[in-house]
Formats: C-alpha cells, sequence, structure tokens
C-alpha cells in the first residue's frame, strides 16, 4: 500500500464506493454509526481493532453508548493515502457492505 497522500479528486472518486464514509473539514475519512446499544457498538470495535492491528494502521475513534465514530487519515504521510482508503473498506467488509 501507498503512503502518498492522495488529493481531493482522487478521495472524492473512491468514496462513491465507500457507502457512509465522507471527506470532513479537517481532512480526515469520516463515519459515524449508531448500533443497537453498547454491546452491539463495542463488539464492531473490537472487530474493527483486530483488523487494524494486523495493517498497523489505527483509526481515530470514539465511542458513546451505542454510536461508534471513526477517523482516518495516515498521520505519518500528513493526510489520507491508500492505507485509509483500504482500512475504510475492511471496515465496511465487517458490517457486510
Amino acid at each position: 500500500m501507498s503512503d502518498e497522500v492522495l488529493s481531493a479528486e482522487a478521495i472524492r472518486a473512491n468514496l462513491a464506493d465507500l457507502a457512509g464514509w465522507s471527506l470532513s473539514k479537517v481532512g480526515t475519512l469520516h463515519w459515524e454509526r449508531a448500533f443497537h446499544d453498547f454491546n452491539e457498538a463495542f463488539g464492531f470495535m473490537c472487530q474493527v481493532a483486530l483488523v487494524a492491528e494486523k495493517r498497523d494502521h489505527h483509526p481515530n475513534w470514539s465511542n458513546v453508548y451505542n454510536r461508534v465514530t471513526i477517523d482516518l487519515t495516515t498521520h505519518d504521510a500528513g493526510g489520507i493515502t491508500n492505507r485509509d482508503l483500504e482500512l475504510a473498506r475492511a471496515i465496511n467488509a465487517i458490517l457486510g457492505e
């Protein structure tokens, strides 16, 4: 995977195939969802954590009760890279999207 920062146009083109993801005002790939309850939200986060650890690419995220918010960026590169897009796709795959 490349650590080259992607252009805004390239990011927008990829977002067309990434359900639920958007480009935030601060320049991250942004996603959020409300789950049925805390257990479902936390279970989802555990699944994402295993994928992120294998990829050595970890999300900025938060959880408040049943709501999970994720922001992806490649800190070392200073922006969104293919690593972020691939992790977003993996997260969507966990959800069956």
